[in-house]
């Protein structure tokens, strides 16, 4: 079968069956979406469709990302842009032939050459002006019943011929199938990523996720907690309580995160995190620094986050503890509900000292095997019987904080 541009230019229908096999074959050549559409795309090209550029849009199960739109631009690597939940809302996204498509299920097509050619969304409108001729949006129908979204488009003088047009809707199905594969993988592991850290949630997701299954590790261990928390619990109403909560979990995690450490659990107000020593502890040195360095970011956020605040004039507004040593890091739990964390005598070592820095009245402590790798930095406060700990503790402070 063939058909007729409107040039008159005689099209012979795209063999793209190939390309279907591909997807059929769950695409095991591209490991994941960014490069399932390089490939795709490209193998198009091969086939003689006269793309310009292919995107994929899908929605994400992510606290802050609503979904992420892949673009393919012919002689450009994939770009990748992730968006807001505001901006499923937006008036662009709202008025656009994708946010249609995905509403409606119903394939969408503007042939942007045409001068008769309805200009109703803004995106149509963009791309007629950057030189695109003709435009496709098709439905990915997941398993689930949602609907996802893949475009094409081409800059060719005569736009898409209709047989290049029904080869593209025919990959439709099998992609679909690929796009909701890499989709169902991504969401698991952003998933493990938000709940139990980046780190442990590669591993379960690797599949290390029996009851028992730890590593022995040793690591700077961070344990913090907000200063009166309970009292402020009764003085504010709740959705304020959480609002602090969230601002003061948002001056540690980023710097935790951004000086290489995992968070492991939030328990109430308080944060267990930790920053792995490498096998033979040759970079233990630059662990403790890291540690310190975002101890630091995080005092400097607090403060500047809740200077003023009523429920916040009674001292220090929150306490951290520093210790240096070896964790179980794995699976704990009952047979059916695990939590992927460490434990062990240098946990309970670090929970500790965090409540003696309540009682000292102080920001920032540090146990001896912490303190002594950053001499410069601490100073010893004394020697301290600690809960469950048979012989006193070295116990040192900032010197900054020093009195």
């Amino acid at each position: 079968m063939s058909c007729r541009r409107q040039s008159s230019v005689l099209v012979t229908p795209p063999d793209v069956r190939p390309v279907v096999d591909w997807l059929i074959d769950g695409a095991r050549s591209a490991p994941d979406t960014e490069s399932v559409l390089a490939e795709l795309s490209e193998r198009l090209l091969g086939c003689g469709l006269p793309l310009s550029r292919v995107g994929i849009f899908v929605h994400t199960l992510h606290p802050q990302v609503m979904g992420i739109r892949f673009l393919w631009e012919r002689g450009k690597s994939v770009d990748v842009n992730y968006a807001p939940f505001e901006a499923f809302e937006a008036e662009d996204f709202r008025n656009s032939p994708v946010r249609r498509v995905i509403d409606t299920g119903v394939a969408i097509r503007r042939r942007l050459a045409d001068e008769s050619c309805p200009l109703d969304f803004a995106m149509t409108r963009d791309l007629r002006t950057q030189g695109v001729t003709d435009y496709l949006a098709v439905p990915l129908h997941f398993a689930d019943g949602s609907v996802r979204c893949a475009t094409f488009a081409t800059e060719a003088s005569a736009g898409f011929a209709d047989v290049e047009i029904a080869a593209l809707e025919h990959l439709a199905a099998p992609l679909a199938r690929v796009i909701e594969n890499q989709t169902l993988r991504y969401t698991a592991a952003t998933l493990l990523d938000v709940y139990v850290g980046r780190n442990a949630g590669r591993r379960v997701f690797a599949g290390e996720i029996r009851r028992g299954q730890t590593t022995t590790i040793e690591a700077a261990i961070w344990m913090s907690d907000m200063r009166h928390f309970t009292r402020r619990a009764e003085r504010v109403p709740p959705h304020t309580l959480i609002d602090h909560l969230n601002r003061y979990y948002d001056c540690q995690v980023p710097a935790i995160l951004d000086h290489g450490g995992e968070v492991l659990k939030f328990i109430g107000d308080g944060l267990l995190a930790i920053f792995a020593v490498g096998a033979g502890a040759e970079n233990v040195e630059e662990v403790c620094h890291a540690a310190l360095a975002a101890a630091d970011e995080t005092r400097a956020a607090v403060f500047e986050s809740f200077a003023g605040a009523a429920s916040f004039t009674e001292g220090a507004p929150f306490g951290l503890a520093l210790h240096l040593g070896q964790v179980l890091y794995g699976n704990v739990g009952s047979s059916n509900r695990l939590d992927f964390t460490c434990i062990g005598p240098a946990v309970n070592l670090a929970a500790r000292l965090e409540k003696l820095a309540g009682e000292l009245g102080r920001t920032i402590v540090a146990s001896d095997e912490f303190a002594r790798r950053l001499p410069a930095r601490f100073v010893p406060i004394g020697e301290f019987v600690l809960q469950g700990f048979e012989t006193p503790r070295a116990v040192y402070g900032l010197r900054d904080e020093s009195r």
